[in-house]
């Protein structure tokens, strides 16, 4: 059975940093983009970052540029989300989701396009970030 665990999640003050984990079961992420999305109370689900499968390229929402970064251990069959310089902004769930590429190395993302959500074939069912004081 395919997969996608995320962990990490928590309360966290502003300021502050976590890092979450995506983490594949049933089939190996090499083959796979990875997307981290996030979504709000009362808000539509939004991409906030996509890595290819051999970590070639990675892309970000204009909203988290600077403060988060996504990596992948394919050994752990993992994919990271570091979050630094938390806002209350970033207060929500985030859902990390997988598209099969195969061995199609070596290639750019680009926001919301390589990793838009209707393109993604399995996705987690989240970890909820909180960001207060």
């Amino acid at each position: 059975q395919l997969q996608l665990v995320e962990s990490g999640g928590g309360l966290v003050q502003p300021g502050g940093s976590l890092r979450l984990s995506c983490t594949a079961s049933g089939f190996t992420l090499d083959y796979y983009d990875v997307g981290w999305y996030r979504q709000a109370p009362g808000k539509e689900r939004e991409e906030v970052s996509c890595i290819s499968n051999s970590a070639y390229g990675t892309s970000y929402a204009g909203s988290v540029k600077g403060r988060f970064t996504t990596s992948r251990d394919n050994a752990k069959n993992t994919v990271f989300l570091q979050i630094n310089s938390l806002k209350p902004e970033d207060t929500g769930t985030y859902y990390c989701a997988a598209r099969f590429v195969g061995r199609a190395w070596d290639r750019a993302v680009s926001p919301n396009g390589t990793c838009d959500s209707d393109g993604m074939d399995d996705w987690g069912r989240g970890t909820l970030v909180t960001v207060s004081s």
